[in-house]
């Protein structure tokens, strides 16, 4: 019988071969890809938002998703997590007596959840069949259901948590936020921001967004400022003469600056998202993962082609398989010939 060190040692053998005879140079490693110069995201500032829950509804409709029941009555949508038909939710933090907002020591304050669309997505890197994408030029990562095998190496790739598989889908689905990239050729966007009534929810290019993210750090507590809402303009002309979105009239409104973490989530995390966060309380607080500046892609990647490049693992795997029969078939053959002395 083969034993585990023996197997080792013909994985050892093998490399060995592969490694003086046939393993060209180690593959580089891979840096974070990065968000294509007009890549669209959100803003979301929790400073703003009030809890109505209007974005949950929007993306419902827009996305032609049913309700989710979590409460006895049956009575109203209540998810209390994105699922694979509720691709956005406001989740709510509370301390203590729970009774001011955004206070970390009884206070409250809300997060939305959604699909962050990352610069360096490893729900892509994973997806085996190309079913998860990232377009070129939007930066936004969508998801074809007719080339989806419902593997789910998505679900277990995302560090957010999102990708969702739908367990009474006949074919196998999932779901998450696309930012409804299929309604901007009608001149709409993101649904959940179009009907934000606080503008807690902002659309537009993630570069300006995060100008507008660190605008809102740089205020005094209590300064008096103007809060875009639905989407926020191009900052360069060009662009907003090329865009497909129907004009709005100013719909900003000036409100007094809250207390912020002097940190824009998203902005590094996992290699940067398109999806930017601002709070008045510790991300981890409210349920943001803590996530290092280098995308798990990036290191899987770097390790795969450094273990394929060449054939180097398959040629290892098949030579210590080699080693191990050939070891096995001798070892037969003498006691064959002991046994008919």
């Amino acid at each position: 019988m083969l034993s585990r060190r023996n197997f080792l040692k013909g994985c050892l053998a093998g490399g060995g071969a592969a490694a003086t005879g046939l393993a060209p140079a180690p593959a580089s490693a891979r840096g974070n890809l990065t968000n294509p110069p007009g890549g669209l995201g959100l803003l979301y500032d929790a400073t703003l938002c009030v809890g109505c829950q209007a974005c949950v509804a929007a993306c419902k409709e827009a996305n032609n998703n049913p309700p989710e029941f979590k409460t006895a009555d049956r009575l109203w949508d209540t998810p209390r997590d994105t699922t694979g038909h509720t691709f956005n939710v406001i989740k709510v933090y509370t301390n203590g007596t729970g009774e001011t907002k955004d206070a970390e020591i009884n206070g409250f304050s809300f997060m939305k959840t959604s699909c962050m669309h990352c610069a360096d997505a490893s729900c892509v890197s994973a997806c085996p069949v190309s079913a998860m994408q990232k377009d070129p030029v939007t930066g936004i990562v969508t998801y074809d259901a007719n080339v989806c095998l419902g593997c789910r190496y998505c679900v277990a790739a995302c560090a957010f948590g999102i990708p969702k598989y739908q367990y009474d889908s006949p074919t196998g689905r999932i779901g998450k936020c696309e930012l409804c990239h299929d309604r901007h050729k009608d001149g709409h966007y993101s649904a959940c921001a179009e009907v934000c009534p606080t503008g807690a929810t902002l659309f537009g290019r993630t570069v300006d967004l995060l100008a507008e993210a660190r605008r809102r750090l740089a205020l005094k507590p209590g300064e008096t400022t103007r809060i875009p809402r639905g989407r926020l303009p191009y900052s360069d002309a060009e662009a907003e003469k090329a865009s497909t979105w129907r004009k709005e009239p100013d719909q900003s409104y000036e409100v007094q600056a809250g207390r912020y973490v002097q940190h824009v989530y998203g902005e590094t995390e996992y290699g940067g998202t398109q999806v930017l966060k601002l709070s008045a309380i510790e991300f981890e607080k409210v349920g943001m993962p803590a996530l290092p500046a280098k995308s798990s892609a990036s290191t899987s990647e770097t390790i795969q082609h450094t273990l394929y490049q060449g054939m180097i693992m398959p040629i290892a795997v098949l030579g210590a398989m080699t080693w191990a029969a050939r070891r096995n078939v001798s070892k037969d053959d003498k006691d064959s010939r002991g046994g008919g002395s």
